[in-house]
């Protein structure tokens, strides 16, 4: 295949190992600067411009996009998934897993269990922001933070509310998280590619310092994941739309936390600890996936008049409790079940003899107007109508 690794830092560790295992492989691979593109939307079809050239056709690219452009990369890949060139982590993935609080709603919707986590803006609900995420002490996260910059333990309410109110003051978003103390100083990062966890490490804290990022003076160990750890990785990268991610993870008395997924992990650490070919583990993966280019699904369902995407809950149909998905009737009214959510698990294009159950969640495809009759109306409070006021306008 025809490769391109878009990345700003040809010499970093990751890119050169990258660019080795896919020579190795046989393949052709060239990075490309991501700030030298230009997407051109004049032509008839999607295309890309490079260092004033039209750019020529590639199979896949395997994005490496740094947070300080993340708009503009990811714009670049969306660009190249118009094309319909192979990409194994999309820029929704990219752009969701960039935005901390984007990333922590998404999984928690997903039942990702993960440090109780909270978000406000205005300082009198600081502290019971604080309390409700069980209290002193807590970790503050900048938004924008990356590598354990930008991470705070307060050991305080009160040293809380004055870290949180200077930083509100320079308009800094900031995460106010529980403090997992029997993981203090300690978590895993796991190296997802596709549906398994290829390798992992255990990042151990250098002396007092609570962020074990090794950047940090950290230190790494290889490590052999639990079945629930692995399942917790790859669930959380698979969420967020990535199929090459590191997840990172505290270890918590109930098991596993996510904290973070990474669209762009450092494989020199994690190889270095395991002594595994983590990236030729990549490029084996994207050779195996080139000829299945991610689509915006979504967009290309609702391009037809009339029909739409739409997810169908079970228990709030009853008459579909108990009955197989053959004889719900929705085949019927010209809606097709794509995929069926039952818990944590996900059950892809379901058969009709599937037996639905209370609380199961249907995403579907058919028309709209069939599937928004499925839906039941929210309750709404009937506006009260108030008096006129004694003075309805304003003295001059």
């Amino acid at each position: 295949m025809k490769l391109a690794i878009l990345s700003r830092a040809p010499q970093a560790y990751s890119t050169k190992r990258l660019r080795a295992a896919a020579e190795q492989r046989g393949h052709t691979v060239k990075v490309l600067n991501t700030l030298r593109f230009a997407i051109d939307l004049t032509a008839d079809e999607p295309d890309l411009q490079f260092r004033g050239r039209r750019l020529s056709d590639y199979d896949a690219i395997l994005p490496r996009i740094g947070n300080s452009i993340t708009y503009f990369g990811t714009a670049v890949v969306r660009q190249f998934e118009q094309m319909d060139v192979y990409t194994p982590n999309t820029a929704n993935g990219i752009v969701n897993s960039r935005d901390k609080l984007r990333a922590n709603q998404i999984l928690s919707r997903h039942g990702i269990a993960m440090p109780a986590t909270a978000f406000v803006r205005n300082r009198a609900d600081v502290r019971p922001a604080i309390e409700q995420v069980g209290g002193a002490p807590v970790v503050i996260k900048l938004l924008e933070g990356t590598q354990g910059i930008g991470v705070i333990l307060a050991p305080t309410v009160k040293v809380a509310e004055a870290i949180i109110e200077t930083l509100h003051s320079t308009k800094q978003n900031v995460l106010i998280q529980s403090f997992v103390s029997e993981s203090k100083g300690r978590d895993i990062r796991a190296l997802v590619v596709g549906d398994r966890v290829v390798a992992a490490m255990r990042r151990v804290a250098n002396g007092d310092e609570f962020r074990s990022n090794v950047h940090r003076g950290g230190t790494v160990e290889p490590v052999e994941l639990d079945p629930a750890y692995e399942a917790a990785a790859v669930r959380s990268a698979q969420i967020m739309g990535l199929r090459v991610a590191g997840v990172d993870m505290l270890e918590g008395n109930d098991g596993p936390l996510v904290m973070e997924v990474n669209s762009s992990p450092g494989l020199q650490g994690i190889e270095e600890a395991t002594k595994l070919d983590v990236a030729g583990a990549i490029i084996d993966y994207i050779g195996n996936q080139v000829a299945f280019p991610e689509i915006d699904v979504r967009q290309r369902l609702t391009v037809s008049t009339g029909y739409g995407v739409a997810e169908l809950l079970v228990h709030t149909n009853a008459d579909l409790v108990g009955k197989t998905i053959g004889e719900s009737g929705l085949w019927d009214r010209d809606i097709t079940v794509l995929t069926l959510h039952r818990g944590s698990s996900v059950i892809p294009n379901p058969r009709k003899g599937v037996l639905l159950e209370s609380g199961d969640r249907l995403l579907c495809f058919g028309k709209l107007e069939e599937m928004r009759s499925m839906i039941p109306e929210r309750r709404r409070r009937r506006p009260k109508v108030r008096k006129l006021p004694k003075q309805p306008l304003p003295e001059d």
